[in-house]
């Protein structure tokens, strides 16, 4: 799954193709695509002026001239390809966005699981979000007022998009292993201190620096995350195999001894 960095990116691509630019054409290719975003509702795109490119968590959305929005989320595979309208769409095109001045951006997803949809306001386009993962004023004090009711572990309280708006499982778990938490812990019991070592890892996971460059694809990849599916490879710190676990119906990666607690 793209994870907030990857999005991010694709975001400002896809700003840089289609902010300011007036929308000739969106259509949909695919089934699943055409219930979300049927012909009629397509047609209300037409003529309508991009005024800006917005990203809430995973979520992207493009505001229109008249206050109505088109909303997208990559789902677990999507991205954007920007071409021309004179260009043959990419077999994996699951929607096209056609400007005026010759620009398409194509919703590419070889799974064909992305959502896009139109709504009349932007408001009434995105789920409740929490604190952006990436934000500022993202700290500990925020965290524990967020996690002192929740009854279960930390890993999936962290995917909560709730309580943090685009942190994904690859990310919390390398958030959690730089912080020295065990993603079992239970979320309401962290102390303090440590929720201030775990917003400073989230804060390293997803920054330009720490991060590997490029999207996650498969296996031959893990080698760029220190937790994150290496079941049973060495921990980069004290070498005890990484061990792998399900939580919420997402597979969790953590060494037992770095992360006792």
């Amino acid at each position: 799954m793209p994870e907030l960095p990857e999005v991010e990116n694709a975001m400002r691509r896809l700003r840089t193709a289609i902010e300011g630019k007036t929308i000739a054409v969106v259509r949909t290719l695919h089934s699943s695509l055409k219930r979300q975003l049927p012909p009629a509702k397509a047609r209300r795109l037409r003529q309508r002026r991009v005024v800006r490119v917005e990203r809430r968590g995973k979520h992207q959305l493009l505001h229109l001239d008249d206050g109505s929005a088109l909303h997208a989320h990559f789902r677990m595979n999507g991205d954007w390809i920007v071409s021309r309208t004179d260009q043959v769409p990419d077999r994996f095109t699951r929607a096209l966005i056609d400007l005026t001045d010759g620009t398409r951006v194509e919703l590419h997803d070889s799974r064909a699981l992305s959502a896009l949809s139109f709504h009349t306001t932007a408001a009434s386009a995105l789920p409740s979000l929490g604190i952006e993962a990436n934000d500022d004023s993202l700290d500990a004090a925020y965290l524990s007022n967020a996690l002192s009711r929740r009854r279960g572990p930390i890993k999936p309280a962290l995917m909560d998009q709730k309580v943090i708006a685009g942190l994904g499982n690859i990310y919390a778990a390398e958030a959690l292993w730089r912080a020295r938490i065990s993603p079992r812990a239970m979320a309401a019991s962290i102390s303090k201190l440590r929720l201030v070592r775990l917003v400073d890892a989230i804060r390293a996971v997803l920054s330009d620096e720490d991060r590997p460059p490029g999207r996650y694809t498969d296996s031959t990849d893990r080698h760029r995350f220190a937790v994150y599916d290496r079941e049973g490879k060495p921990c980069r710190v004290c070498s005890t195999p990484i061990r792998r676990i399900v939580q919420a119906g997402r597979s969790t990666y953590y060494c037992p001894k770095c992360q006792r607690s």
